[in-house]
């Protein structure tokens, strides 16, 4: 590690480890899938082109729409909690490459 430390210089080396870190948080944050939710997207609704099955089927027309409407907002709140728990995962796993480091270039 002195290696580093004399081609880089302590300044450089931290903003070499601070670069590096949120390289890692993010690929982190991207590919990680243990413990992560996954939050699929409904479906969209089916509109028949022919007039007569849209009035004949415009009970369960609305009821899909209406259903995608709840879904819709089922997956934002699942995406929003996904998105808080990968970032508090990327906070821990920032934390510990900088431990990491720590130990390696003392």
């Amino acid at each position: 590690m002195d290696s580093i430390k004399e081609i880089w210089g302590s300044r450089n080396l931290r903003l070499y480890s601070s670069t590096t870190t949120w390289a890692i948080v993010l690929w982190v944050a991207s590919v990680s899938g243990a413990g992560a939710e996954t939050c699929i997207a409904p479906a969209r609704p089916f509109v028949p082109s022919d007039p007569k099955s849209v009035q004949e089927y415009r009970d369960l027309i609305q009821r899909d729409f209406e259903s995608y409407i709840q879904d819709t907002q089922e997956h934002f709140r699942c995406l929003d909690d996904e998105r808080a728990r990968a970032f508090e995962e990327a906070r821990e796993v920032s934390g510990e490459y900088g431990a990491f480091l720590d130990r390696v270039t003392q």
